[in-house]
């Protein structure tokens, strides 16, 4: 049996490249959530006007990995005391957002939150709330970093969080 949980780090391109890492995650889709726009484009998600944040849906076995392992490479890929921003990608498209399906998982999502503001000196803003729909993303924003390493974007931003996750966590198969 599998969980779900759908994961806003910044730009998804890093979140689902990060959780590619991971064992025990089953399937990764970058998407849209959080907001009230039904079926948004990217475009009209990159005008911050849909309330959407670019997001991650994670299918993950709790067998295999604990929600708590994933929480952890949420902290490490991107800052959740920054709100509406990560980097240079700036507006609410960006936010720090976890969603859940399983009401059961709110409380361990709180309590590991509150848990790691003891090691960040700002509040962390992670919003964190019940999800509503997700929307999956256009085809080509999918394994975005694994079809186009090369690229700029993907060598400054993406690869650095890559070597990240892979000292600090087990990954593979």
């Amino acid at each position: 049996m599998t969980s779900e949980l759908v994961v806003g780090a910044g730009c998804f391109w890093c979140s689902e490249a990060a959780y590619g890492l991971i064992r025990g995650v089953v399937s990764i889709i970058p998407g849209y959530a959080g907001g009230t726009t039904p079926n948004p484009s990217y475009e009209q998600v990159c005008t911050g006007a849909t309330g959407h944040a670019e997001v991650v849906r994670l299918e993950y076995d709790p067998g295999q990995v604990p929600i708590e392992d994933l929480l952890d490479v949420f902290l490490m890929i991107h800052d959740p005391t920054s709100l509406n921003r990560q980097g240079n990608d700036v507006g609410t498209q960006y936010r720090s957002i976890l969603l859940y399906s399983n009401e059961e998982d709110r409380p361990r999502i709180e309590a590991y939150l509150a848990k790691a503001q003891q090691n960040y000196r700002r509040p962390i803003v992670t919003e964190v709330k019940k999800l509503e729909v997700f929307y999956p993303a256009e085809e080509y924003h999918r394994n975005y970093f694994k079809l186009h390493p090369k690229e700029a974007y993907c060598q400054v931003v993406i690869a650095p969080k890559i070597k990240k996750v892979i000292r600090q966590v087990s990954v593979g198969p």
